[in-house]
């Protein structure tokens, strides 16, 4: 694990550091103290980008990601849902995607967790993170008791809050279970 801490220039506070990059080295980052939030993505979008269920996404400050080694190229999309551009940064050379950027929300990036050196130096609990788009869970998708959970976004297209579900128990999203 690369975690380490250093004292912050603005404040003098310290922060720490967690590194990360891609599957051959080309492109290395860090991000500066904890996630803002840990989003757990269903979408189709997700699904497809990370080839899985479902993405774990931890929320930064867009300024407290930095590039620390090469160069990465972005793929941008339009987002079916707002109409606006997710950007998704990625290795050139191996392929592996680091972080998304969005037009909607320019202040934060979402950096894919697994290309973290520890994926699992962030806290993942109720009080952190929230699912997503679990109206397009697989239908064998699991959602752990206590957690917001969105039908959709969180938020709608203007901006409001959507309103969350919190399942007792563990809950298994099915057909019409969503």
């Amino acid at each position: 694990m690369r975690t380490r801490r250093v004292s912050v220039i603005f404040g003098g506070e310290e922060m720490e550091i967690h590194e990360g990059g891609c599957l051959c080295g080309q492109v290395r980052f860090r991000t500066a103290g904890q996630p803002l939030r840990v989003t757990i993505c269903h979408c189709r979008f997700c699904q497809k980008a990370t080839g899985s269920a479902y993405m774990v996404e931890p929320i930064f400050n867009a300024g407290d990601l930095a590039i620390t080694a090469g160069a990465p190229k972005t793929f941008d999309r339009v987002s079916e849902g707002s109409g606006q551009a997710v950007h998704v940064h990625f290795c050139a050379r191996c392929g592996t995607k680091l972080w998304l950027s969005f037009d909607r929300f320019a202040d934060v990036v979402g950096v894919y967790a697994g290309v973290f050196d520890d994926p699992c130096w962030f806290e993942i609990s109720p009080a952190t993170a929230r699912h997503i788009f679990v109206d397009a869970a697989r239908e064998d998708s699991v959602l752990p008791p206590g957690f917001p959970v969105y039908r959709q976004h969180a938020v709608t297209n203007d901006g409001a809050p959507c309103e969350a579900t919190v399942h007792d128990g563990f809950h298994l999203v099915g057909r019409g279970g969503r």
